[in-house]
């Protein structure tokens, strides 16, 4: 960290300007607007509106209750999580179901989760490798095309988990003092009970939004909780976290044992999806032509069977399907490990110029991400082993299952300030080897 880092460290000397924000935001607000990306194809009854995500808030602006995530009335649903779709839903009732003036709403709102992103990449970037990475970290984010593609043409949660995943990340670098010098924390214990509380609530939204994340939690409270001065009293600040996580998530899992009279703690639908990954045939990708929303015959029996039987039926199926080959299921791992990492194939119709051009872009930018997490591990950044098993833990679902180019959105942040890392580190040693022969 440089001398101007340390002169200016504090929590608000970490922290961003509001013209990243400002900016970020306006660029993705008038993109909106001038490319029309709020109008939504009517096709499929407006299925591209939000997806299921879009039908669950359709039934719920319709007084239907959580339900009905395909085609027609098919009952109660798991099938996706509940926070971005109540979010959605009062969109819908506000100002219309799939209506011109919603499309724009909902994707300026998630205009705003993903501009408010480029602030908390600031601070774990200026936090761990200082200002100039931050300042790098924040404007590609604000300003880079793949860095806002889901905030304006997707109703989906990306965004907002997204956002979501980079507090997180920024309350267990504050919780450890990363960046900051004694003297700053007069004493103090960085891991303060409101802070654990705070964690614990933010970790509860992650896991309404996109709850696959979850699997960092674990590794990010055992690295919050690593080094501290008074474990026992620590230990007892994480048990109140985890209690605030439990009461944060506790209305989802009562509503699903009432409704299903059984306890399902987040999505029911694993099994579904295990199979639309692994089924007969499969090549690495979803199966979607097997899937409710377009496969009428699987949309029969899941308005008969129910969600979950209907999700338990086909998990079985797919387990009888890997058991009988599993190299099949070991080479589609491997293909799926190569499509999070490189590329996910663009369905048909896009040029190879422009799909060579997109593999370009985005194995380059895990290359990078990936060779400054190891910089940063070797020369043994704060910061750099929290990064770490966000990149292990994070995609790890999604070798197994199905992998959609969307799936690494939380992930990106810190793949880009790992990336400006790994560039500045490469630009001072260039330097310095000048400075030397002139010497």
């Amino acid at each position: 960290m440089t001398q101007t880092d340390r002169q200016q460290q504090g929590p608000a000397g970490f922290r961003a300007g509001w013209k990243v924000f400002w900016v970020g935001f306006l660029v993705r607000i008038l993109y909106i607007t001038v490319a029309h990306t709020y109008r939504f194809s009517p096709v499929g009854n407006h299925f591209a509106f939000g997806f299921e995500m879009g039908r669950v808030a359709r039934a719920l602006a319709l007084g239907h209750g959580y339900a009905d995530p395909f085609d027609g009335r098919t009952g109660p649903t798991t099938w996706v999580p509940p926070l971005y779709p109540l979010l959605l839903a009062g969109v819908f009732r506000l100002f219309g179901i799939y209506t011109l003036l919603s499309g724009w709403i909902i994707l300026a709102i998630n205009s705003l989760f993903s501009a408010l992103t480029a602030l908390t990449t600031h601070e774990i970037a200026a936090r761990c490798y200082g200002r100039r990475v931050a300042f790098w970290s924040a404007w590609i984010w604000a300003l880079y095309p793949a860095a806002l593609q889901y905030a304006v043409r997707w109703v989906w949660e990306m965004s907002l988990s997204t956002y979501l995943l980079t507090w997180v990340v920024v309350l267990a670098l504050r919780m450890r003092g990363v960046g900051e010098e004694p003297a700053d924390l007069h004493g103090a214990e960085p891991r303060s009970f409101s802070r654990w509380l705070l964690f614990g609530g933010v970790w509860g939204l992650v896991a309404l939004s996109n709850p696959s994340l979850l699997l960092f939690l674990p590794a990010a409270g055992l690295w919050v909780l690593r080094g501290a001065r008074d474990l026992r009293k620590q230990t007892g600040y994480a048990v109140a976290s985890a209690a605030v996580f439990l009461f944060c998530i506790a209305p989802w899992v009562v509503r699903n044992a009432l409704v299903f009279h059984r306890f399902i703690p987040m999505r029911a639908n694993f099994g579904a999806e295990l199979y639309m990954g692994n089924g007969p045939g499969a090549t690495g990708f979803l199966m979607e032509y097997d899937h409710p929303y377009q496969a009428r015959d699987q949309l029969r029996l899941y308005r008969e069977m129910g969600e979950v039987a209907y999700a338990q039926m086909r998990g079985r199926a797919a387990e009888r399907i890997i058991a009988a080959d599993p190299g099949l299921f070991v080479r589609n791992t491997i293909k799926r490990f190569y499509f999070f990492w490189v590329s996910v194939p663009h369905p048909s119709g896009k040029t190879w110029i422009i799909e060579a051009g997109r593999v370009l872009n985005y194995s380059f930018a895990s290359l990078a991400g990936l060779l400054g997490l190891g910089l940063a591990l070797r020369r043994r950044k704060p910061g750099a082993w929290l990064f770490f098993w966000a990149f292990v833990l994070l995609p790890l679902i999604y070798y197994f299952v199905t992998v959609h180019a969307r799936f690494r959105n939380p992930l990106e942040p810190m793949i880009a300030i790992l990336a400006v890392y790994l560039f500045r580190s490469a630009d001072r040693s260039r330097w310095f080897s000048w400075q030397s022969v002139r010497g």
